[in-house]
């Protein structure tokens, strides 16, 4: 079970900036997927320093939380009741000029990288339902 302090405030300030909800609005469409740094970096095409501020915020909102296996850090969904209000929210936002269609597409090909040479074990590795495990540091 995750304990995290939802401040409606902290969510509305995260949700205020346009990369921050894309980084969202990815995650939400594929809701069981860690993503790294890279996987973000390369999908949205932003600088490593952009992104990794905006998932700090969102993990600092309780929107995100994170793990770190050596010296990556994974962020995935944080899986509870109220943020999935949230979660939702974001979901059915519209896409009028289909920014978010091509940040989703391009996200979708940096998944089938990760099976090579990629940063991330496996995805399928870890069911949805299943603790960080042991090596792993847990951040919310």
């Amino acid at each position: 079970m995750y304990n995290v302090n939802i401040e409606p405030t902290e969510i509305f300030k995260a949700l205020s900036d346009r990369t921050r909800l894309r980084i969202l609005r990815v995650l939400v469409s594929m809701p069981n997927e860690e993503v790294c740094l890279c996987d973000l970096t390369d999908a949205l095409l932003e600088p490593e320093v952009n992104i990794s501020r905006h998932l700090k915020a969102l993990r600092n909102s309780g929107l995100l939380m994170a793990e770190k296996e050596g010296r990556m850090v994974y962020h995935r969904l944080v899986p509870t009741k109220e943020s999935k209000l949230f979660y939702n929210m974001i979901a059915k936002l519209p896409d009028p000029d289909g920014n978010f269609k091509e940040d989703l597409s391009k996200f979708k090909v940096e998944l089938k990288k990760r099976s090579y040479d990629r940063c991330r074990r496996s995805s399928a590795n870890k069911s949805k339902n299943q603790s960080f495990g042991k090596g792993y540091k847990k951040y919310v």
